[in-house]
């Protein structure tokens, strides 16, 4: 099993590669000819199995299209439902390629890579179907723009977005067990990363 992390154009958003039995890509990030010309030092894109988005916005979401029939696109279903009301364009006016997601999620859903166990734990308060993804044997989660590293959350002032639902969605990763963080910019933590969860929902509750 291998994870590397791909920092993307245009908002520097991370994108994270799994290598495993089935490899999977967590966040597409908004160029794909970057991404397609990132991911190749690793694997033949084609060898990709599944393309998970954490969530809908263009820095994260907007190469997603062109990985249409190369391998399995798994979204929320809320969140696809924003991006079709929105016409597939971002309000800063990027313009998505149109794709339909072959996999709808609504939370509770596992993933079995091979060594690696995903499991979708639906967060909104950033967006309406705002994802994570908790892999508990290895104390990982894959948090897209939710929770970041050192107290920070994401934005609720997009469309969607809910200071309240943020807040309950911290509360349960709060929860969980976890060693290892993965957001959506910015740095990684290695190490004691329930401790950051905790200073942002602290955070958030004193702000929000």
């Amino acid at each position: 099993m291998m994870l590397r992390r791909i920092v993307a154009p245009p908002l520097a958003a991370n994108c994270y590669l799994i290598l495993d039995e089935k490899n999977v890509l967590i966040d597409v990030g908004g160029d794909a000819e970057f991404i397609m010309k990132a991911l190749k030092k690793y694997v033949d894109p084609k060898k990709l199995d599944y393309v998970i988005l954490t969530h809908s916005h263009y820095d994260h979401a907007a190469a997603a299209g062109f990985f249409k029939g190369v391998a399995k696109i798994a979204m929320h279903k809320l969140e696809y439902a924003l991006l079709k009301a929105q016409g597939f364009v971002s309000i800063f006016g990027v313009s998505f390629r149109h794709f339909d997601p072959d996999v709808e999620l609504v939370g509770g859903e596992v993933f079995d890579f091979g060594e690696t166990e995903l499991k979708v734990i639906h967060t909104p308060g950033h967006s309406p179907g705002s994802i994570c993804l908790y892999e508990p044997k290895k104390k990982w989660l894959f948090s897209g723009d939710t929770v970041f590293a050192y107290g920070s959350f994401g934005r609720v002032d997009f469309p969607g977005g809910s200071a309240i639902d943020l807040i309950r969605s911290l509360e349960i990763l709060a929860k969980l067990d976890v060693e290892n963080l993965y957001p959506g910019h910015e740095e990684v933590v290695e190490g004691d990363a329930r401790e950051h969860i905790m200073r942002s929902l602290k955070i958030a509750k004193m702000f929000l």
